[in-house]
């Protein structure tokens, strides 16, 4: 196992004091970094002490600390997986040979837009949320925001020290955008749209951790699989920290139902925001919103780019391990595409499809969670059931963009499409209520917002009236 140095001023497993040059230029980035986290970081909060789960090894076991930390004094380190014996390219073109250590000449610019735009989503997302503190619902969500947010600046931290250790004069210019990019601004701003949108509340907050940070999960999952090895070993253990993420918006949204149901029942009434709940079919319109976003997130459905990343072994498919074929050369997918208006089916060859081979298993993994909530419902003996919309629902990218379908997937013209738009997303109207409901912060110990229920269980074992946040 690689020898971890938490000492040093950066903690890392990538010798960094072996390379003194290396080592300074980070060090110098540093600074920018902590300027960056008290400018966008969260907001109101920058000296309370929050139990945070800190990155100390990268063994399965033992791999984290918990303890009260003010947020700026977390520990941001670089942290790679152990790397594999005699790891082999897993894709493409070059299946079978030897991962690579360094950057091939013939796909630097390729290699460096593609960590270039994932290392974008981490300061992003940290922007998007900055406000959200002021309205927690409770401390423990407070503190789950908070982790999420750390985090995902040590994200944009193992991103920068790819940058920075192999990309040369280029690669720090990259690392130095990366902190002057704002989310939504309208003159630099982030490079993927669902980072430019604004998150105002926390069920925005759930249905972003939900859906696009498991977007997040698929993008390493499929970095994970590349042929240059130290950016393979970074994702993997990026992975790690993702799975958090996504507890916090299954889990949240699942609370959030539940606090519905027991409105219902308590009022026999399907009125829910009468008495300061979520509705459910207001839950439903946020799912349908970023789901769709979520999904525009993987690229167009036929795409050169996806090919030629694949066939270069830059980037594979999430879980490589489950197809047969890892050259994809031969054969071809059925796609339903759209030709003078109408859907139609086409064959298309295997490589050019492979943004929706991700899709297809990104779309299972949020069926599951789907699944969880319907189950709170079926078990309370609710009818109502959430639902994902079809994949053609609402897209702003691909070749359903510009086109209009209902959640099921049926062709609509524009006249149906902007009379029923607001059965099925969120609406003007829908914001502002929840917006009301979360005006104050509650940030008195074991109590929670009407609007949520509790949690099954405290973090890392502890007791309801923890107090995860403390001035």
């Amino acid at each position: 196992m690689s020898k971890v140095d938490l000492e040093a001023k950066i903690p890392n497993n990538v010798d960094l004091g072996g390379d003194r040059r290396l080592q300074r230029a980070l060090e110098k980035w540093q600074p920018r970094f902590l300027d960056w986290w008290s400018d966008m970081g969260p907001e109101g909060f920058q000296a309370h002490d929050v139990y945070l789960r800190t990155a100390i090894d990268v063994g399965a076991e033992g791999w984290a600390h918990f303890d009260h930390v003010k947020m700026p004094d977390y520990r941001w380190g670089i942290f790679l997986s152990d790397p594999e014996k005699d790891r082999t390219i897993p894709v493409g073109d070059d299946f079978g040979k030897p991962v690579w250590q360094e950057v091939p000449g013939e796909h630097r610019n390729a290699l460096r837009r593609l960590i270039v735009t994932q290392g974008d989503t981490e300061p992003a997302s940290v922007e998007q949320q900055r406000l959200l503190g002021q309205r927690c619902p409770s401390l423990y969500d407070l503190r789950n925001l908070f982790q999420v947010n750390v985090e995902e600046g040590r994200h944009l931290w193992a991103m920068v020290y790819l940058l920075h250790t192999y990309f040369g004069r280029d690669g720090r210019e990259e690392a130095e955008a990366l902190l002057d990019r704002r989310s939504g601004d309208a003159d630099r701003p982030r490079i993927l749209g669902a980072f430019n949108e604004p998150i105002t509340d926390w069920l925005d907050f759930f249905m972003f951790t939900m859906f696009t940070d498991r977007d997040g999960k698929y993008q390493l999952l499929c970095l994970a699989e590349s042929a240059f090895d130290p950016l393979s070993r970074t994702c993997r253990f990026m992975l790690t920290e993702e799975a958090h993420h996504m507890f916090v918006g299954d889990t949240g949204i699942g609370r959030v139902v539940r606090r519905a149901i027991e409105i219902m029942k308590e009022h026999k009434t399907e009125d829910v925001r009468a008495h300061g709940g979520i509705d459910l079919p207001t839950i439903q319109k946020h799912l349908n919103f970023w789901f769709t976003r979520s999904v525009d997130l993987f690229g167009g459905e036929v795409s050169t780019n996806a090919a030629n990343y694949f066939a270069a072994g830059l980037k594979g498919r999430a879980h490589e391990k489950n197809y047969d074929d890892h050259v994809a050369l031969a054969g071809f997918r059925a796609m339903d595409v759209l030709q003078g208006g109408e859907l139609v089916s086409e064959e298309t060859a295997l490589r050019l499809c492979m943004n929706e081979y991700v899709r297809d298993g990104y779309i299972e993994d949020c069926q599951k969670g789907v699944d969880r909530w319907n189950k709170i419902l079926e078990k309370e003996g609710m009818d109502f059931r959430f639902a994902l919309p079809d994949r053609r629902f609402n897209r702003e990218i691909g070749v359903y963009a510009g086109f209009h379908f209902t959640p099921e997937g049926e062709r609509i013209d524009a006249e149906t499409w902007a009379a029923r738009r607001s059965e099925w997303l969120p609406t003007a109207e829908d914001k502002a209520y929840i917006s009301g409901l979360q005006e104050k912060a509650v940030l008195e110990p074991g109590k929670m917002a009407a609007w949520i229920a509790p949690p099954s269980k405290g973090i890392n074992g502890q007791a309801e009236d923890f107090e995860y946040v403390r001035a």
